[in-house]
């Protein structure tokens, strides 16, 4: 039987050029298009009624599918527009890097390759990135949440008797951890994956600034301690998810150093301000942590996907996840050396080339560009609070620290937690734009999350008009949209 190689790969290469070509062009052009578009039910029920093929489809067959199926109808994330969730919006470059990867079809889990350097490089100048030391370990993953995991696991086998716990589970010891209350849910979900349990989880109270109340976490630490529990872990987010506030890093690393806890940051999009001389300061104290979770594809753009996991102190990592197995012994030449190997960082063998595109992404713009997509970022955010909170029908309702804006329609009528929540259907909709929905203090939040390299302060001036457009076709008459 033959193999799967293309009979004609004259054929093949000009149907490739064309998707290429006309993908480039999707790209240039997609801020000239609806941000999203609800997909039809006769589209929906193509792939949900299809049935598994036996024989060959032609590859310009499925390309029409997906050009008429599939690209109307994606998430919308790299559209300006788009501001519902920390989403980055992608680069031709790095779209070009997964190509290459995609052909090269490299396995990252270990042995002795180029690609295993490039994601080597990588790391390191990740640990360079965010003020880590030069020999910290670190592994590309899918996002922040494996990452977070990896990071929860790596210090609960750090702590005194670590290799009893990774043998014999961790059945007799309380290990809790602190993390803010407006924390990602992957960090419960974490403690729950881990096998700790969710209740392990102490939900620190923050401040009016939605900032972890340092005051309360003393105060839990000790009560826990006090009742026989084994704190091991403290927890600061670097970019909330509800509205970008950024935890008092410094003094955490300082309570941290000085009550013997590993100090892990969430830095899912916020570790990337650090890029900004703008808000790099608001971060000072990041640097010190035991260990940092981030994504390299929501602010450094890269694709999807490029989560990125560091640890400060060598050994540590391998010290939780790597294994001896005699068929994957580490050889001293061959395919087979190299070590340490990746998948003695995490729990993935098999591992894709995700570091390609990411050094695509950073080599091509350099940390000086992708520092100014930040402020820029940051920028529109603060042009849409001044908007808002110049407009007397609109309500701020959370500080902006970094480029998350949470804002509501008030009326003097009517449910205005019902009002805001079908207005951001709405508005998605219209494809005008899309941001999502959160809860700030009790009320529901309409939340814009800027953080495409794309996006301006006429896209926000746009989709504030189309909002309060959309609110006077729903309360029946105009709204105050200039201050007196």
């Amino acid at each position: 039987m033959a193999g799967l190689d293309p009979e004609n790969w004259e054929s093949l290469r000009a149907l490739g050029h064309r998707m290429l070509d006309e993908m480039l062009d999707n790209v240039q052009g997609i801020a000239s298009g609806p941000v999203w578009q609800p997909m039809p039910d006769p589209v929906r029920h193509e792939f949900r009624q299809a049935a598994l093929p036996a024989q060959e489809t032609a590859l310009e067959t499925l390309y029409e599918q997906f050009s008429r199926s599939v690209l109307p109808y994606a998430t919308g994330n790299r559209h300006p527009r788009f501001m519902g969730w920390v989403h980055g919006g992608g680069t031709a470059e790095g779209m070009l890097a997964e190509l290459l990867a995609a052909g090269l079809n490299a396995n990252l889990g270990g042995r002795d390759h180029a690609p295993i350097e490039v994601e080597r490089m990588v790391i390191r100048w990740a640990a360079a990135m965010l003020g880590f030391p030069e020999t910290a370990t670190g592994v590309l993953v899918t996002g922040s949440s494996m990452a977070n995991f990896i990071a929860l696991l790596t210090a609960s086998r750090a702590v005194e008797g670590g290799v009893q716990l990774r043998r014999d589970g961790v059945a007799g010891r309380r290990l809790t951890g602190y993390a803010a209350n407006t924390a990602h849910g992957c960090i419960s979900r974490a403690f729950d994956m881990a096998g700790l349990g969710t209740e392990a989880l102490r939900l620190v109270p923050v401040d009016a600034d939605f900032r972890m109340d340092m005051q309360a976490l003393r105060a839990m630490v000790a009560a826990d301690r006090a009742a026989g529990l084994e704190p091991f872990l403290v927890v600061g987010t670097a970019g909330t998810v509800d509205t970008g506030s950024i935890d008092p890093l410094e003094a955490l690393a300082d309570f941290a150093e000085a009550e013997s806890l590993w100090f892990h940051v969430d830095g899912a999009f916020g570790a990337m301000a650090r890029l900004s001389p703008d808000y790099a300061p608001a971060l000072a104290g990041m640097e010190r942590a035991s260990s940092i979770a981030f994504d390299f594809h929501k602010w450094a753009q890269a694709p999807y996907d490029a989560g990125c996991v560091l640890v400060r102190e060598p050994g540590l990592q391998a010290a939780a996840f790597a294994q001896s197995l005699a068929y994957l012994s580490r050889e001293d030449r061959g395919v087979a050396a190299g070590a340490p190997w990746f998948c003695d960082f995490g729990p993935d063998l098999s591992r894709g080339f995700r570091a390609l595109k990411v050094w695509f992404t950073l080599a091509a713009f350099g940390t000086e560009r992708l520092g100014g997509v930040v402020s820029q970022c940051c920028a529109v955010a603060q042009h849409l609070a001044m908007r808002v909170q110049a407009t007397p029908s609109l309500e701020l309702l959370a500080p902006v620290a970094l480029n998350i804006v949470c804002f509501r329609v008030r009326t003097a009528e009517g449910d205005e937690d019902a009002l805001n929540s079908e207005l951001v259907k709405d508005l998605h909709e219209s494809g005008i734009a899309v941001p999502s929905l959160t809860r700030i203090n009790g009320k529901r939040a309409i939340r814009a999350a800027i953080i495409n390299h794309r996006t301006v302060t006429g896209d926000v001036d746009l989709m504030l008009e189309a909002l309060l457009d959309l609110a006077e076709k729903r309360v029946g008459h105009k709204l105050e949209r200039v201050a007196a």
